[in-house]
């Protein structure tokens, strides 16, 4: 198997971080990608407690599992978002309605998944980043250029020092490119990583189900960006667009089957993960494939087991010979 397949914890964050751990063992994954939140890893008890951590890599160790990244999407939302009533979800409780406060826990918050982060031994964090100016995606009201560099300027701001603490730390960003982030597809992630200077401290958490539905082929994204991909989802979607569906979603639920598009169990979609395993064999990428299940029209249990026997089909490596090498004398 050439990579490590791994299960993002961030959808079973409703079961305690061991039962998690028994059954991603007892299914057979190498490894979890902890999310920071429920009880699967605490950042702040990581950085300061050693104990801790030896206490949840035992576990992991006890199930057969590794842990190569950690997620941080929730906290990463809050920093660069506008006051937003939907983000007092994300927050402890005594913060709600107080976007000042949420914005100045979740900036701490990050500077200690950096440390939290190094103390697991771990060089990647994936999350979310928010963004001031997602609302203005459709440019109408009319929105100026000026608007939307200030934009930028503004997640330079919020995150920069952000991005200090990681590299005092020796570990990297990956953000998921991602509806509802500063970047949502390939000219948008270019103009980051321009905003940033180059910053080789951001990367992108690479997710094709986001960018299939979008229009967008996964894999020429992956090919144009490879060398800042830092990490990889496997997650999948299902582009249904009938003639009465939009491509914005209606306002309807995920899993609605009327939606014209959902995310849907891995192998169950549109996307052409044989095209995206050649892109990673040919960019070099050997980090862990991390399966983010989402799928509202089926067992979560099945799915995760079913979208495991899926990736190890497709996790082929590169080759190391020509094809035709034999034909030499």
């Amino acid at each position: 198997m050439a990579r490590p397949v791994t299960l993002f914890t961030g959808q079973w964050a409703d079961l305690p971080f061991t039962e998690v751990c028994r059954k991603a063992g007892s299914w057979g994954f190498d490894g979890l990608e902890l999310c920071t939140w429920g009880d699967h890893f605490d950042v702040n008890k990581a950085a300061a407690d050693s104990s801790y951590v030896e206490q949840h890599k035992a576990t992991l160790s006890k199930n057969g599992l590794g842990c190569w990244s950690i997620g941080s999407h929730i906290v990463g939302q809050l920093v660069g978002d506008n006051p937003d009533p939907r983000n007092d979800a994300f927050a402890p409780e005594h913060l709600a309605g107080k976007p000042a406060e949420i914005q100045k826990w979740a900036i701490d918050e990050m500077m200690a998944t950096a440390a939290g982060a190094k103390a697991f031994g771990l060089d990647v964090v994936t999350g979310f980043m928010g963004s001031p100016i997602w609302g203005w995606w459709y440019s109408f009201p009319p929105t100026t250029e000026q608007q939307i560099a200030d934009g930028y300027g503004r997640i330079v701001e919020l995150w920069g020092p952000i991005f200090d603490e990681f590299d005092r730390n020796g570990v990297r960003f990956a953000l998921e490119v991602h509806p509802g982030e500063i970047a949502y597809d390939l000219y948008t992630m270019q103009r980051l990583i321009e905003a940033f200077g180059g910053r080789r401290t951001i990367g992108v958490n690479f997710d094709p189900s986001h960018l299939i539905w979008q229009g967008i082929k996964p894999e020429l994204f992956y090919r144009d960006l490879a060398d800042r991909i830092y990490h990889v989802h496997m997650k999948d979607s299902k582009v249904t667009l009938d003639g009465r569906a939009s491509i914005l979603g209606s306002h309807l639920p995920f899993g609605d089957l009327r939606r014209g598009w959902n995310f849907v169990s891995l192998g169950h979609g549109s996307i052409d993960f044989d095209a995206i395993i050649r892109e990673v064999n040919a960019a070099g990428y050997t980090g862990p494939l991390s399966i983010e299940w989402e799928d509202n029209g089926m067992d979560r249990e099945f799915g995760a087991q079913e979208a495991l026997a899926f990736v190890q089909k497709v996790n082929f490596g590169a080759s190391d010979i020509a094809f035709d090498g034999s034909m030499e004398k």
